[in-house]
């Protein structure tokens, strides 16, 4: 019998998912003999335990073309984190129940470290509780810190967004910097790697343009040798702008923003790094300032996205297919560059559990020796990922985003299960 198959999005959403699921359905679509209706989980795995699944064959072709210009989770996404199988067999039982009762035998998870892990777990336990089941992992974060491949979907499209950003509010900047504000802080994602916030010393071209400062989670925060910068940059460029990544820490690895509360895969939740900069600063050397958190705008701004992203996000999708159908399981494709000048890439493969909760921190060799910049060697690797640009049509001055029926699967178990989110 042809199995069916299941894809879900997990994690925090990028420009670029959708493209990646667009690959995913387009290509299953061509290969009717070996896949039969291809289901998405609504809310990530959490849409495989209630056995919410939506029927994409309801979507049009038209429809699901836009996917790839669409920003968001278009099934919905999550931030759930399985237990091992000897924590919490039952729900692994309950699973395999509903990957049975909807004849799915092959499992597509487009996220980030965690969910590599997930789709990693969802593949041993296939063989441990007797249901053969093909598991592949779809490469998705904004982070850029999935171990072995090149890049990752997603950073490209938020690294082009922060250095275009990080251009523009420092023209702002400068132009009132004589009466006005003298210090500007934005403020980008990057829990435990530097990736996000390196993009935004892309437009710097000389000394004195912005941005002045990177702080990077990798390098330990030193005020001193921070106020000592801010006042040099204050007084002989007539401002300074910096780009912080949200998970900077001080000498002693603890996070300048942390909060006391923690997000369902453990991770402790931070407060917001960019007020409590602004307010050193204003402490320390009195300087006017203002800020600024790129947060969700960040990791949505489809209107800008790279175009080498989009290409490369809707390719490891369409790759996750096509190796699950020659029998591949249990890996996740990849980025492979293959030339940087001019920029050439493929995609290759690794195990899953050679990405599953390993994050690739940004290199020390990208960083200047003064801590607050990036190499030429860092921008030799981050600038092709933001070339080129992928507009997605307009409508009324609006871009035109596709817009799902998500119609659902009727349910088959006759059983309620509760996920605890």
């Amino acid at each position: 019998m042809i199995k069916n198959a299941f894809y879900a999005q997990s994690g925090g959403v990028t420009a670029v998912i959708n493209a990646s699921a667009c690959g995913v359905i387009e290509t299953a679509r061509k290969y009717p003999q070996q896949i039969g209706e291809m289901y998405a989980g609504h809310n990530g795995i959490i849409g495989a335990l209630t056995e919410d699944l939506i029927d994409t064959s309801q979507e049009s072709d038209q429809t699901i073309a836009a996917l790839r210009n669409t920003p968001g989770g278009a099934f919905g996404s999550c931030r759930y984190k399985l237990k091992g199988l000897t924590e919490n067999k039952a729900e692994y039982e309950h699973l395999i129940e509903v990957f049975k009762a909807h004849n799915i035998g092959y499992f597509f998870y487009n996220g980030g470290g965690d969910s590599q892990d997930t789709a990693y777990k969802v593949s041993q336990v296939g063989d441990q509780l007797g249901y053969p089941i093909i598991c592949i992992g779809i490469p998705k974060t904004i982070d850029n810190d999935l171990a072995v491949t090149d890049n990752c979907p997603g950073f490209g499209s938020v690294a082009k967004y922060v250095a275009l950003s990080t251009q523009e509010a420092a023209l702002d900047v400068a132009s009132m910097a004589l009466t006005s504000t003298k210090v500007f802080i934005l403020e980008v994602m990057g829990r435990h790697a530097g990736w996000i916030a390196a993009a935004g010393g892309l437009g710097k071209k000389n000394p004195k343009d912005s941005p002045h400062i990177i702080l990077f989670p990798e390098i330990p925060f030193q005020p001193e040798q921070f106020f000592k910068k801010i006042d040099d940059c204050v007084k002989n460029c007539g401002y300074c702008m910096i780009v912080a990544s949200e998970g900077v820490r001080n000498d002693k690895g603890e996070f300048l923003s942390a909060t006391s509360k923690h997000d369902s895969f453990g991770h402790v939740q931070l407060g917001g790094l960019a007020p409590v900069i602004a307010n050193m600063v204003q402490e320390k050397l009195g300087y006017k300032y203002h800020w600024a958190v790129a947060d969700y705008l960040q990791r949505s701004a489809r209107h800008i996205a790279s175009q080498t992203d989009v290409e490369q996000a809707y390719e490891v999708g369409k790759a996750a297919v096509e190796f699950a159908i020659k029998g591949e399981n249990a890996i996740m494709p990849t980025i492979v560059r293959t030339s940087n000048n001019p920029y050439r890439w493929e995609i290759g493969k690794t195990p899953l559990k050679n990405v599953a909760n390993i994050e690739k921190k940004f290199p020390l060799t990208f960083i200047t020796p003064d801590g607050f910049g990036i190499t030429e060697k860092a921008r030799t690797y981050l600038l092709p990922l933001i070339y080129g640009e992928d507009y997605p049509p307009y409508k009324d001055g609006l871009p035109d985003y596709a817009q799902l029926k998500r119609i659902f699967v009727p349910k088959k178990l006759n059983k309620l299960f509760i996920v605890s989110v």
